[in-house]
């Protein structure tokens, strides 16, 4: 089964490297104003909790125009409506709704938006994904997203690409199939970097019909200008090699799609068997 290629996601406030990131070949940028409970849940943990603001949000709508813009909200809260009303006032063309638990919840997030901007909630509960063959069928909803890092330590796993391996989000993206919804999950690093290296995790997207990911900070090193960005972590060269390994990918034949299957689950074992020896 061949896909259209993956929408990848740049998570960035800075609006020269949003444009810039885009002219390499991103497909959206994402600013994160997820705060409330953020540090308690991942502060102990290697993460970032984003310091972006609706100003950020205002200002890379007006230097990336018509691309995508993508703002990550806060949990249902008491203010809710009105933080909505900002971001897309602020020009956000589509709203992620982190640590939600049950489909009202998602159905009262979508009476909040009203059709004013395109919804992605991020499935990264164990209500959620417990019950996500009735919440993916919720009207109002153009994509869904996987956020395996909150989901993991949730569900007191070591790793949280074991979610890739214990049949986890196998089944939500089945789910996703049947329903005819897109879907993405996690975060990629470098081709050949990472714990976990990205092109085995970029392989998976591909098996499973995945349309979007999110870039990790490998990809810029946390740049914090433009100079650096094209001087040091060579941005541009390693969206490319996304694309090159994206083709290839898509032309596997069966046995070499469970080849690269097989070796993924491997990698993630000897991982989780390394941190539980430690």
């Amino acid at each position: 089964m061949k896909f259209s290629k993956m929408k990848l996601m740049h998570i960035c406030n800075d609006p020269d490297m949003a444009f810039h990131s885009l002219l390499c070949g991103v497909d959206r940028i994402f600013v994160d104003l997820e705060i409330n409970g953020k540090l308690e849940r991942q502060g102990h943990r290697d993460t970032v909790v984003s310091q972006h603001t609706l100003v950020d949000v205002r200002n890379v709508k007006e230097r990336i125009g018509d691309a995508e813009l993508l703002v990550r909200v806060n949990p249902l809260f008491a203010g809710s409506a009105k933080e909505v009303d900002d971001v897309i006032a602020c020009g956000a063309d589509i709203l992620m709704l982190p640590m939600f638990e049950t489909g009202e919840e998602l159905k009262k997030f979508v009476c909040l938006v009203n059709g004013r901007a395109k919804i992605i909630p991020l499935v990264e509960t164990p209500c959620a994904a417990a019950n996500f063959d009735e919440i993916v069928n919720i009207k109002g909803i153009d994509e869904f997203y996987f956020g395996l890092n909150d989901l993991h330590l949730a569900m007191g796993l070591d790793f949280m690409f074991e979610l890739l391996v214990n049949g986890t989000v196998e089944r939500l993206a089945a789910s996703c199939r049947q329903a005819g919804i897109p879907f993405g999950f996690g975060g990629i690093a470098r081709m050949e970097e990472g714990l976990l290296p990205g092109y085995l995790v970029l392989a998976e997207h591909m098996r499973l019909g995945s349309g979007s990911v999110i870039l990790s900070r490998t990809f810029h090193r946390q740049s914090r200008t433009i100079a650096d960005l094209i001087s040091t972590t060579n941005f541009e060269r390693e969206v490319a090699l996304v694309r090159e390994h994206e083709k290839t990918l898509l032309s596997r034949n069966p046995t070499q799609t469970q080849s690269d299957r097989s070796r993924l689950i491997k990698y993630v074992n000897d991982i989780v068997e390394t941190i539980r020896t430690r």
